[in-house]
């Protein structure tokens, strides 16, 4: 189930919730005295209850609960939970005892009960049934949105491994004739046997190994040289590609293939033999995140907006795995480039 815009929602919630409100006083009171009761400093003071209930409703879906429970605090969570039950009663003191008063001249409460740990503890039961609420509703969102969030990962999973089905020809059997020609050309001539070598490997992770979710941080930037190896090998002194690599790359975990997306958008869409403005690639490793930064001259004949990385799909994935927690910002203008994306490590 998707919820596209939740705002609806919340409001039917309180619509139906005004509605028992109403209807229970009904039931409870009887038709005689609910209609008794319900005159205008009666209305005016359910008004400012619910103005109440829906602004602390408000604080803790909106505030207090993404900034706590969805990042497990749970201790932050508590005490803002806590907090609560001291900021339901002063929006309703403020309304009723303040702003009503001073147009009505009526005090809700008399002059005895209207002291500060009374009228705490006497909305403790309101202030108990509104925070009860409205973590529930933000669970329940939260839960139908990670539902939704698996089952579109599911889906892209299998759109890649469909992907990868389509592009594979007898994948044994290409890689038996690679080691075949490897073993061949090992003694006579080296250097192609290492070149039909880091193909192998190369194919071989794509096929077998990339299929995963996550993969090793040093697997994925041993594919990335492994790819620019080929570019090394095609434009010889004419490349100029500058990998900078920073950090301990270990057996941290990132997406599979996501380092590669942007280092093949600088090969098949910039230009790399500019001696006068080398392609740059910075990749670094701190305690947490993977911070990836590239920059490359334009190639007048290609169009990044159409033919580039596939920003879209790249937002879209990303948003997916890491809900807001990452960053992905390109800039381009006539003559260069650039992005930079930071990403949790798995560990």
């Amino acid at each position: 189930m998707e919820i596209k815009n939740n705002l609806k929602y919340h409001f039917l919630f309180g619509f139906v919730l005004v509605f028992m409100n109403i209807f229970r006083k009904y039931v409870t009171m009887g038709h005689e005295m609910f209609v008794k009761q319900f005159n205008i400093f009666g209305v005016v003071l359910t008004t400012t209850y619910f103005i109440t209930f829906f602004c602390v409703y408000a604080l803790n879906i909106k505030v207090i609960s993404p900034k706590t429970l969805a990042k497990k605090n749970l201790i932050y969570f508590f005490l803002g939970q806590i907090s609560l039950f001291f900021v339901f009663p002063a929006i309703r003191y403020f309304l009723e005892e303040v702003v009503v008063y001073s147009i009505s001249g009526y005090h809700n409460y008399s002059d005895s009960t209207r002291t500060f740990w009374y009228y705490i503890f006497d909305n403790s039961y309101y202030s108990l049934k509104v925070i009860l609420f409205s973590t529930f509703i933000y669970l329940l969102f939260a839960f139908l949105k990670n539902k939704n969030k698996i089952h579109q990962l599911e889906l892209e999973q299998q759109k890649a491994e469909l992907g990868a089905l389509k592009t594979q020809l007898e994948p044994h059997f290409l890689f038996n004739t690679l080691n075949v020609f490897y073993s061949e050309l090992a003694e006579t001539q080296p250097k192609t046997a290492k070149g039909i070598h880091k193909l192998s490997e190369l194919l071989r992770y794509l096929t077998y190994e990339a299929q995963k979710d996550y993969m090793p941080l040093q697997s994925e930037v041993k594919f990335v040289k492994d790819y620019m190896y080929f570019y090394e090998k095609r434009f010889e002194d004419n490349l100029f590609v500058d990998l900078k690599i920073e950090g301990e790359i270990g057996m941290q975990e990132i997406p599979s293939l996501m380092l590669i997306h942007f280092i093949e958008n600088i090969f098949k869409h910039g230009i790399v033999n500019d001696q006068s403005f080398p392609a740059e690639i910075h990749i670094q490793s701190t305690e947490n995140h993977l911070i990836l930064k590239t920059r490359n001259k334009i190639s007048l004949v290609k169009n990044y907006s159409s033919k580039g990385i596939g920003r879209e799909n790249l937002k879209k994935r990303l948003s997916l795995l890491f809900d807001n927690n990452y960053i992905f910002d390109f800039n381009e203008n006539d003559i260069e480039y650039s992005t930079h994306l930071q990403i949790p490590l798995k560990k």
